[in-house]
């Protein structure tokens, strides 16, 4: 695919998923999602995959690693605040937890958070991120607890318009 050949971002093709209800899926539809169970989805991404995997990946990461995580995991008032744009793609998610030096291994995460009562300072650097640029929210995998190793770990929720991003 020329697309491909380019590096260029498939903002139409995700444009019309988003149209027809496929960024999420199985969102609750008190969030303006699709309220569809897990084989509805399988199917659905079995069937654009066939098509293209970049986009299936785009749509992928949106619905499981972003929708899924703030919708099982999110407050009341995250899922408010993110599910109804992240569902209906008005914005797009990316989720970092790929690192130089560990790949997917989130056991060896060197990204930290350091907790500073109100806020949070988030310091490393992430790679492989589908949608990095075309994003508007983050879930960051980063330590919190270097001392607790695996049960230190923790997702957070970024903005791409927060202060520092690069």
């Amino acid at each position: 695919i020329e697309r491909d050949h380019k590096a260029e971002y498939p903002t139409k093709h995700i444009k019309v998923l988003s149209e027809l209800g496929f960024m999420g899926m199985m969102v609750d539809p008190e969030y303006e999602g699709g309220g569809m169970d897990t084989v509805s989805y399988i199917l659905a991404m079995e069937e654009i995959s066939k098509v293209d995997a970049s986009v299936s990946v785009i749509m992928s990461v949106n619905n499981s690693l972003v929708c899924y995580g703030l919708g099982k995991y999110g407050t009341d008032d995250q899922k408010k605040k993110y599910l109804p744009d992240l569902a209906t793609g008005r914005k797009i998610g990316a989720y970092l937890l790929s690192e130089p030096e560990a790949g997917s291994d989130a056991t060896m995460q060197r990204t930290t958070a350091e907790d500073k009562g109100d806020h949070y300072i988030l310091n490393g650097t992430k790679n492989w991120i589908t949608s990095a640029n075309s994003a508007s929210v983050y879930i960051v995998i980063a330590q919190t607890h270097p001392e607790k190793k695996h049960h230190g770990i923790n997702a957070f929720i970024v903005d791409k318009d927060s202060p520092g991003i690069s």
